[in-house]
Protein backbone atom coordinates (compact mmCIF):
# COMPACT_ATOMS: atom_id res chain seq x y z
CA UNK A 1 0.00 0.00 0.00
CA UNK A 2 1.44 3.44 -0.67
CA UNK A 3 1.87 6.03 2.21
CA UNK A 4 0.70 9.53 1.64
CA UNK A 5 -0.37 12.31 3.53
CA UNK A 6 -4.02 13.37 2.96
CA UNK A 7 -3.41 16.79 3.75
CA UNK A 8 -1.17 17.58 0.94
CA UNK A 9 -3.92 18.62 -1.43
CA UNK A 10 -1.63 19.86 -4.22
CA UNK A 11 0.80 16.98 -3.75
CA UNK A 12 -2.17 14.69 -4.57
CA UNK A 13 -3.73 16.69 -6.75
CA UNK A 14 -0.51 17.50 -9.19
CA UNK A 15 1.30 14.17 -9.00
CA UNK A 16 0.86 10.68 -10.68
CA UNK A 17 1.91 7.64 -9.65
CA UNK A 18 2.16 4.21 -11.78
CA UNK A 19 -1.44 3.12 -9.74
CA UNK A 20 -3.11 6.02 -10.62
CA UNK A 21 -6.47 5.64 -12.92
CA UNK A 22 -4.95 8.42 -15.28
CA UNK A 23 -1.89 6.78 -16.28
CA UNK A 24 -4.07 3.26 -17.24
CA UNK A 25 -6.63 5.39 -18.90
CA UNK A 26 -4.59 7.32 -21.45
CA UNK A 27 -5.06 5.12 -24.37
CA UNK A 28 -8.25 4.79 -23.80
CA UNK A 29 -8.81 8.91 -23.67
CA UNK A 30 -6.53 9.55 -26.86
CA UNK A 31 -9.17 7.63 -28.57
CA UNK A 32 -12.15 9.56 -26.84
CA UNK A 33 -10.21 12.70 -27.72
CA UNK A 34 -9.60 11.72 -31.34
CA UNK A 35 -13.67 10.24 -31.74
CA UNK A 36 -14.81 13.45 -30.60
CA UNK A 37 -12.32 15.47 -32.96
CA UNK A 38 -13.81 13.70 -36.03
CA UNK A 39 -17.43 14.50 -35.18
CA UNK A 40 -16.48 17.90 -34.19
CA UNK A 41 -14.50 18.45 -37.44
CA UNK A 42 -17.25 16.14 -39.58
CA UNK A 43 -20.32 18.28 -37.57
CA UNK A 44 -18.71 21.96 -37.80
CA UNK A 45 -16.22 22.63 -40.86
CA UNK A 46 -17.29 19.65 -43.22
CA UNK A 47 -20.98 19.89 -42.82
CA UNK A 48 -21.41 16.11 -43.60
CA UNK A 49 -23.59 15.56 -40.28
CA UNK A 50 -25.99 17.40 -38.40
CA UNK A 51 -26.24 16.19 -35.19
CA UNK A 52 -28.97 17.05 -32.52
CA UNK A 53 -28.35 17.90 -28.93
CA UNK A 54 -29.65 14.82 -26.88
CA UNK A 55 -28.14 16.55 -23.25
CA UNK A 56 -31.47 15.35 -21.38
CA UNK A 57 -31.69 11.64 -22.63
CA UNK A 58 -28.01 11.45 -21.65
CA UNK A 59 -28.31 13.20 -18.50
CA UNK A 60 -30.72 10.58 -17.11
CA UNK A 61 -28.69 7.66 -18.54
CA UNK A 62 -25.47 9.78 -16.52
CA UNK A 63 -27.16 9.38 -13.69
CA UNK A 64 -28.22 5.53 -13.79
CA UNK A 65 -24.67 4.98 -14.71
CA UNK A 66 -23.70 7.21 -11.62
CA UNK A 67 -26.03 4.55 -9.25
CA UNK A 68 -24.10 1.91 -10.28
CA UNK A 69 -20.90 2.90 -9.96
CA UNK A 70 -21.79 4.45 -6.70
CA UNK A 71 -23.11 0.52 -5.80
CA UNK A 72 -19.54 -0.54 -7.82
CA UNK A 73 -17.40 0.85 -5.59
CA UNK A 74 -19.03 1.00 -2.30
CA UNK A 75 -19.10 -3.18 -2.76
CA UNK A 76 -15.73 -3.17 -3.61
CA UNK A 77 -14.53 -0.73 -0.55
CA UNK A 78 -16.78 -3.06 1.89
CA UNK A 79 -14.72 -5.56 0.68
CA UNK A 80 -11.56 -4.01 1.25
CA UNK A 81 -12.38 -3.07 4.63
CA UNK A 82 -13.70 -6.05 5.45
CA UNK A 83 -10.00 -7.69 4.90
CA UNK A 84 -8.53 -5.48 6.92
CA UNK A 85 -11.02 -5.67 9.83
CA UNK A 86 -10.06 -9.35 9.19
CA UNK A 87 -6.25 -9.09 9.90
CA UNK A 88 -6.60 -6.72 12.70
CA UNK A 89 -8.54 -9.63 14.54
CA UNK A 90 -5.42 -12.13 13.09
CA UNK A 91 -3.03 -9.59 15.19
CA UNK A 92 -5.43 -8.90 18.32
CA UNK A 93 -5.88 -12.96 18.42
CA UNK A 94 -2.43 -13.87 17.94
CA UNK A 95 -1.21 -10.69 20.92
CA UNK A 96 -3.71 -12.81 23.17
CA UNK A 97 -2.92 -15.95 22.32
CA UNK A 98 1.01 -15.10 23.42
CA UNK A 99 0.04 -13.21 26.13
CA UNK A 100 -2.29 -16.22 27.59
CA UNK A 101 0.68 -19.32 27.06
CA UNK A 102 3.25 -16.70 28.00
CA UNK A 103 1.20 -16.49 31.74
CA UNK A 104 0.37 -20.66 31.52
CA UNK A 105 3.66 -21.81 30.61
CA UNK A 106 6.44 -22.67 33.04
CA UNK A 107 9.71 -19.60 33.71
CA UNK A 108 11.79 -22.65 33.50
CA UNK A 109 10.55 -23.92 29.91
CA UNK A 110 11.77 -21.00 27.13
CA UNK A 111 11.95 -23.38 24.29
CA UNK A 112 8.06 -23.90 24.69
CA UNK A 113 6.95 -19.84 24.43
CA UNK A 114 9.50 -19.36 21.63
CA UNK A 115 8.06 -22.74 19.78
CA UNK A 116 4.81 -20.73 20.08
CA UNK A 117 6.22 -17.80 19.45
CA UNK A 118 7.65 -18.84 15.71
CA UNK A 119 4.04 -21.13 15.11
CA UNK A 120 2.01 -17.71 15.65
CA UNK A 121 4.31 -16.01 13.83
CA UNK A 122 4.39 -17.97 10.86
CA UNK A 123 0.44 -18.64 10.45
CA UNK A 124 0.78 -14.74 9.99
CA UNK A 125 3.24 -14.95 7.34
CA UNK A 126 1.76 -18.20 5.66
CA UNK A 127 -1.99 -16.67 5.56
CA UNK A 128 -0.30 -13.82 3.94
CA UNK A 129 1.47 -15.39 0.94
CA UNK A 130 -1.50 -18.15 0.41
CA UNK A 131 -3.64 -15.14 -0.08
CA UNK A 132 -1.31 -13.83 -2.92
CA UNK A 133 -0.93 -17.40 -3.94
CA UNK A 134 2.86 -18.25 -3.37
CA UNK A 135 5.29 -19.62 -0.86
CA UNK A 136 8.33 -17.56 0.76
CA UNK A 137 10.74 -18.91 2.66
CA UNK A 138 13.07 -16.49 3.47
CA UNK A 139 9.91 -15.31 5.85
CA UNK A 140 9.12 -18.01 8.09
CA UNK A 141 11.29 -19.16 10.88
CA UNK A 142 11.86 -22.82 11.10
CA UNK A 143 10.49 -24.60 13.88
CA UNK A 144 11.83 -27.91 15.75
CA UNK A 145 8.57 -30.22 14.84
CA UNK A 146 7.42 -28.20 11.48
CA UNK A 147 10.54 -27.96 9.23
CA UNK A 148 9.87 -25.02 6.53
CA UNK A 149 10.65 -28.12 3.70
CA UNK A 150 7.08 -29.30 5.35
CA UNK A 151 5.71 -26.23 5.26
CA UNK A 152 7.03 -26.17 1.77
CA UNK A 153 4.91 -29.56 0.43
CA UNK A 154 1.80 -28.49 2.05
CA UNK A 155 -1.47 -27.86 -0.19
CA UNK A 156 -2.47 -25.53 2.48
CA UNK A 157 -0.05 -24.00 4.79
CA UNK A 158 -2.00 -21.50 7.23
CA UNK A 159 -3.99 -24.71 7.67
CA UNK A 160 -1.07 -27.22 8.51
CA UNK A 161 0.78 -24.19 11.27
CA UNK A 162 -2.72 -24.23 12.84
CA UNK A 163 -2.56 -28.12 12.88
CA UNK A 164 0.61 -28.07 14.23
CA UNK A 165 -0.31 -25.23 17.11
CA UNK A 166 -3.41 -27.78 18.48
CA UNK A 167 -0.73 -30.64 18.81
CA UNK A 168 1.65 -28.50 20.46
CA UNK A 169 -1.19 -27.45 22.56
CA UNK A 170 -2.66 -31.27 23.40
CA UNK A 171 1.12 -32.23 24.19
CA UNK A 172 0.50 -29.54 26.71
CA UNK A 173 -1.89 -30.99 28.23
CA UNK A 174 -0.94 -34.54 28.21
CA UNK A 175 1.93 -33.45 30.38
CA UNK A 176 -0.36 -31.72 32.36
CA UNK A 177 1.46 -28.65 31.75
CA UNK A 178 -1.94 -26.42 31.13
CA UNK A 179 -5.14 -28.03 32.50
CA UNK A 180 -8.28 -29.14 29.88
CA UNK A 181 -9.91 -25.61 31.16
CA UNK A 182 -7.08 -23.41 29.94
CA UNK A 183 -6.61 -25.55 26.88
CA UNK A 184 -10.69 -24.47 26.20
CA UNK A 185 -9.49 -21.18 26.72
CA UNK A 186 -6.95 -21.66 24.25
CA UNK A 187 -8.40 -23.33 21.43
CA UNK A 188 -10.97 -20.29 21.12
CA UNK A 189 -8.08 -18.15 20.01
CA UNK A 190 -7.64 -20.53 17.38
CA UNK A 191 -11.04 -20.70 16.39
CA UNK A 192 -10.54 -17.43 15.75
CA UNK A 193 -7.66 -17.69 13.58
CA UNK A 194 -9.48 -20.34 11.07
CA UNK A 195 -12.36 -18.33 10.95
CA UNK A 196 -9.82 -15.31 9.84
CA UNK A 197 -8.36 -17.59 7.00
CA UNK A 198 -12.08 -18.91 5.76
CA UNK A 199 -13.61 -15.27 5.48
CA UNK A 200 -10.32 -13.52 3.41
CA UNK A 201 -10.54 -16.86 1.22
CA UNK A 202 -14.00 -16.04 0.67
CA UNK A 203 -12.91 -12.22 -0.72
CA UNK A 204 -10.42 -14.06 -2.39
CA UNK A 205 -12.39 -16.61 -4.36
CA UNK A 206 -15.47 -14.89 -4.59
CA UNK A 207 -15.12 -11.80 -7.15
CA UNK A 208 -17.94 -9.21 -8.54
CA UNK A 209 -20.27 -11.32 -10.70
CA UNK A 210 -18.82 -11.53 -14.40
CA UNK A 211 -22.29 -9.96 -15.86
CA UNK A 212 -22.31 -7.03 -13.10
CA UNK A 213 -18.78 -6.06 -14.43
CA UNK A 214 -19.32 -6.52 -17.67
CA UNK A 215 -22.70 -4.36 -18.04
CA UNK A 216 -20.81 -1.27 -16.22
CA UNK A 217 -18.23 -1.43 -18.48
CA UNK A 218 -19.75 -1.86 -21.79
CA UNK A 219 -22.53 1.33 -20.60
CA UNK A 220 -19.72 3.48 -19.89
CA UNK A 221 -18.21 2.59 -23.15
CA UNK A 222 -21.96 3.32 -25.69
CA UNK A 223 -22.64 6.56 -23.15
CA UNK A 224 -19.11 8.06 -23.72
CA UNK A 225 -19.01 7.39 -27.64
CA UNK A 226 -22.33 8.59 -28.31
CA UNK A 227 -21.91 11.75 -25.73
CA UNK A 228 -20.24 13.78 -28.30
CA UNK A 229 -23.39 13.60 -30.54
CA UNK A 230 -25.38 15.57 -27.96
CA UNK A 231 -23.40 17.88 -27.15
CA UNK A 232 -21.71 18.54 -30.24
CA UNK A 233 -24.98 20.98 -31.85
CA UNK A 234 -24.73 22.86 -28.90
CA UNK A 235 -21.22 23.46 -27.85
CA UNK A 236 -18.58 23.03 -30.78
CA UNK A 237 -15.21 21.90 -29.99
CA UNK A 238 -15.74 23.12 -26.51
CA UNK A 239 -17.36 19.17 -26.31
CA UNK A 240 -13.97 17.44 -26.89
CA UNK A 241 -12.80 18.36 -23.11
CA UNK A 242 -16.12 17.62 -21.45
CA UNK A 243 -17.09 14.25 -23.49
CA UNK A 244 -13.10 13.87 -21.77
CA UNK A 245 -13.84 14.65 -18.42
CA UNK A 246 -16.99 12.58 -18.19
CA UNK A 247 -14.95 9.57 -19.50
CA UNK A 248 -11.91 9.81 -17.27
CA UNK A 249 -14.60 10.13 -14.19
CA UNK A 250 -16.44 6.98 -15.16
CA UNK A 251 -13.94 4.88 -16.10
CA UNK A 252 -11.66 6.18 -12.83
CA UNK A 253 -14.22 4.82 -10.23
CA UNK A 254 -14.37 1.27 -11.96
CA UNK A 255 -10.34 0.59 -12.32
CA UNK A 256 -10.53 1.98 -8.55
CA UNK A 257 -13.38 -0.78 -7.89
CA UNK A 258 -11.71 -3.46 -9.51
CA UNK A 259 -8.30 -2.88 -7.80
CA UNK A 260 -10.05 -2.48 -4.16
CA UNK A 261 -12.23 -5.37 -4.38
CA UNK A 262 -9.04 -8.02 -4.05
CA UNK A 263 -7.32 -6.22 -1.13
CA UNK A 264 -4.46 -8.87 -0.71
CA UNK A 265 -2.21 -8.22 -3.70
CA UNK A 266 0.73 -6.03 -4.43
CA UNK A 267 -1.03 -3.31 -5.71
CA UNK A 268 -0.53 0.59 -3.59
CA UNK A 269 -4.21 0.35 -3.12
CA UNK A 270 -4.12 -2.75 -1.33
CA UNK A 271 -3.91 -3.61 2.16
CA UNK A 272 -0.42 -3.23 3.88
CA UNK A 273 -0.75 -6.61 4.90
CA UNK A 274 3.26 -7.00 4.81
CA UNK A 275 3.57 -4.10 7.83
CA UNK A 276 0.91 -5.80 9.76
CA UNK A 277 2.39 -9.16 10.13
CA UNK A 278 5.39 -7.85 10.14
CA UNK A 279 4.39 -5.43 13.54
CA UNK A 280 2.48 -8.54 14.83
CA UNK A 281 5.87 -10.66 14.72
CA UNK A 282 7.70 -7.76 16.71
CA UNK A 283 4.45 -8.33 19.66
CA UNK A 284 5.34 -11.90 19.62
CA UNK A 285 8.91 -11.69 20.51
CA UNK A 286 8.38 -8.15 22.96
CA UNK A 287 5.70 -10.41 24.40
CA UNK A 288 8.21 -13.44 25.18
CA UNK A 289 10.97 -11.38 26.40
Amino acid sequence: MKAYNPKHWFSLIFSFHKSDSFRQLIPAMLGVVALSSALCYMHIELKWVSFRSTTVMHSLVGFVISLLLVFRTNTAYDRWWEGRRLFGDLSNSSRSLMLKLNACLPVNRPELKNGFRILIGNYGVSLKNHLRGGFKESELEEHPRLRISELKEARNVPERVIRQLHLEMEMLCRENIITEKKLVALNEELRLFVNVAGSCERIKKTPIPYSYSSFIKRMIFIYVITLPLGLIADLKWAAIPIVLFIFYAFASLELIAEEIEDPFGYEDNDLPIDGIVGSLKESLVEIVK
